[in-house]
């Protein structure tokens, strides 16, 4: 399928826009994520403090001064080691929550703030270094309480937590038995299990306090969800659970699961949508649900095609959203609203305006825009994503989005393939800064949603099963072949690039099919998928029998073992003769940084030049600007190098100042 010309553009420039610096797209929004505060009082917002984002409290109806500069805005947190990205209030005015882990390595810590001493230092409510804060929840009948899921007593396994936010007083209120992966809370601190059997698949239990065991109410086969069941969350009367679930359907709908009696019922679906799950996969993405915050009930419900689909499932709310809608030509992302449902702030995700964040009281009818994280980004100069499909070798249909220059003739483009991570994940609709910056350098931009993906029933799901490095691959090339034949790419100019399943699928391009590409970009990628899953961290390991065990192999089976090496770039290496580029965390726990070592070792005894590129203070996601900054520098060179596309002046400078960071031979 051709793709249309969208909407999101509508006075793209005629001539070629400037080359936009690495660092405008790396830069540390100005402010983000902004919400309401339940009293309708205040709003709280990241912004930059001494260059790393924190907290920052303005009052509610205070005039911009400046665009972000709020003549009554605190700062209420001082990291300035690492930037703050998730924040939350809590029932009590006095205190304000926010998390944060060390330098990458996904241990998460629960911070109290004293909002009426924002320059006191945060309290650590989760004191205990190595230990990992799995999720935690405010019950809204447990007033001044936080319910935490850790690592505590053993690292391989969660118990729950009752934690007095104004004291820190800890007690535990579930010891995990061993077979527990994850717990649910509801409103009033009843609990619920999630348990993956050894056999995989999903089981919900009810979980009895006086006696310390639990109950199995229901079970799922985990290989059509492979990553869980998302949403789920407890009804705000304790006798059921929304859950997303496939249950009777190809598509993941939303349900109703009868505690009691294990009965589901269906309580909103989409013809032809998933719901929008990727929040199960990355916290960045917003929860499929919309709940009240007084009540805890669905306000509305959230799928994903080509574009978001919003169901209000309340009435209220329907009003509200028919009204928030005309804020923005982008899909609605974060929402929050005081307790009474009046007064609302809310931020859009678009291809070209990215994260604009608005105030709107239903009362009285007055919208106005708080503030656009990226100022400095004129939407003219960036590029719209078009939603693309075309039919696999095999028959099948596969769906994704392609980001062409702008102010440049759509035939004959160097091309990069930028692939997702997961794999069980999709890409969307939406600003993404690397997409921008490739579309920027004079580069089309393939997404695709290989089987596997989520988002496209559980067929389409299941379509991957022991298809790593096979059918999951062919869909990617498949995808090449298509933009080259409908004239979009130049056959000889195309590039692979991608992060965590992506890098995997980097490796796999330049190993099984070094044809295809010209050059090969690979971020914190799986070299050796044997090896990946025995250093898997503890507390990943509970979702492997559904996902990697059941998609991939065991490799303590012998016969699994000598497939996975089969399907991994690391038995390979020998074929590699791409111009390749590896980048790893150094802190990285779900891809540890030998599976990058040991290909750059092969790859360099070969005397096959690669470059390698190392970050001491990252993980599996990138997050410091200056190591972004890097990173995309680094990038932007080496498929300039390889593919032709333009380079900024100053990055090219840079580059001449600062090549030791990117060693190679």
């Amino acid at each position: 399928m051709t793709p249309t010309p969208s909407p999101t553009s509508p006075h793209a420039p005629p001539r070629i826009p400037p080359l936009i610096p690495v660092e405008d797209f790396c830069r540390t929004p100005v402010a983000t994520s902004g919400s309401i505060s339940p009293d309708g009082t205040k709003i709280a917002y990241l912004a930059p403090e001494r260059g790393r984002l924190n907290v920052w409290i303005r009052g509610v109806d205070t005039a911009a001064d400046g665009g972000t500069e709020f003549g009554d805005a605190v700062c209420v947190t001082h990291d300035h080691h690492r930037d703050i990205h998730s924040y939350r209030w809590t029932d009590d005015p006095r205190w304000l929550l926010y998390t944060q882990d060390g330098d990458g390595d996904e241990n998460w810590h629960v911070f109290r703030v004293d909002l009426e001493d924002p320059d006191a230092p945060a309290v650590d409510l989760t004191p205990f270094p190595g230990v990992r804060t799995m999720d935690f929840w405010q019950p809204g009948g447990l007033p001044g309480t936080v319910i935490a899921v850790l690592n505590r007593r053993r690292r391989d396994q969660f118990d729950v937590h009752r934690i007095t936010i104004a004291t820190g007083e800890h007690t535990i209120v579930a010891e995990n038995p061993g077979h527990i992966g994850g717990w649910l809370c509801g409103r009033h601190g009843e609990l619920f299990a999630t348990v993956v059997p050894p056999a995989g698949g999903h089981e919900i239990h009810s979980w009895d306090p006086e006696t310390g065991t639990s109950r199995p109410i229901t079970a799922y086969d985990g290989a059509d969800l492979p990553m869980g069941l998302t949403p789920s969350t407890v009804t705000p009367d304790g006798t059921g659970i929304w859950l997303g679930s496939n249950r009777g359907s190809d598509l993941i709908r939303l349900t109703r699961l009868d505690v009691a009696t294990g009965e589901e019922t269906v309580v909103d679906s989409h013809p032809t949508y998933e719901l929008d799950t990727r929040s199960g996969v990355n916290e960045a993405f917003p929860s499929p649900l919309i709940l009240s915050g007084r009540t805890g009930e669905i306000l509305a419900v959230r799928y994903l095609g080509e574009r978001q689909a919003i169901h209000a499932l309340d009435p209220h709310f329907a009003a509200v959203y028919e009204r928030l809608s005309r804020l923005s030509h982008g899909d609605l992302d974060s929402v929050s609203s005081d307790t009474g449902g009046r007064r609302w702030v809310v931020s859009f995700t678009h291809d070209t305006e990215p994260g604009v964040t608005h105030y709107y009281d239903h009362e009285t009818g007055e919208s106005r825009e708080l503030f656009r994280p990226h100022p400095h980004l004129d939407p003219a100069a960036l590029a719209g994503k078009h939603p693309v499909s075309f039919t696999a070798r095999d028959g099948l249909t596969v769906h994704g989005y392609l980001t062409l220059p702008v102010g440049v003739a759509p035939t004959r483009l160097p091309l990069v393939l930028l692939v997702h991570g997961g794999p069980w994940f999709r890409d969307g609709p939406g600003y993404e800064p690397r997409v921008q910056l490739l579309a920027n350098r004079g580069y089309a931009v393939l997404q695709v949603n290989m089987r596997g993906s989520s988002g496209y029933g559980a067929a389409f799901t299941r379509a991957a099963i022991r298809e790593f490095a096979g059918r999951m691959h062919d869909d990617l090339v498949d995808a090449v072949d298509w933009a080259v034949g409908a004239g979009y790419a130049d056959p000889r100019r195309v590039g692979i690039f991608g992060g965590s399943y992506g890098g995997y699928s980097a490796l796999v391009g330049v190993t099984f099919t070094p044809d295809v590409f010209a050059a090969a970009v690979d971020l914190c990628g799986i070299s050796d998928l044997a090896n990946f899953i025995r250093t898997l961290p503890a507390f990943a390991r509970p979702l492997i029998g559904n996902n990697f065990l059941t998609y991939v192999g065991d490799p303590d089976v012998p016969e699994d073992e000598a497939d996975m090496l089969a399907r991994s770039p690391i038995t390979r290496v020998d074929r590699i003769r791409t111009p390749l580029m590896v980048i790893q965390g150094a802190n990285d726990v779900r891809v540890v940084q030998e599976e990058s070592d040991l290909v750059v070792e092969a790859v360099r005894a070969r005397g096959v030049e690669v470059e390698y590129l190392v970050k001491a203070d990252e993980g599996h996601r990138f997050q410091n600007p200056e190591n972004l900054i890097d990173v995309y520098r680094a990038v932007e060179r080496f498929l300039a190098r390889h593919l032709g596309g333009r380079q900024h002046r100053s990055d090219l400078i840079s580059h001449q100042a600062a090549a030791p960071h990117v060693p190679s031979q």
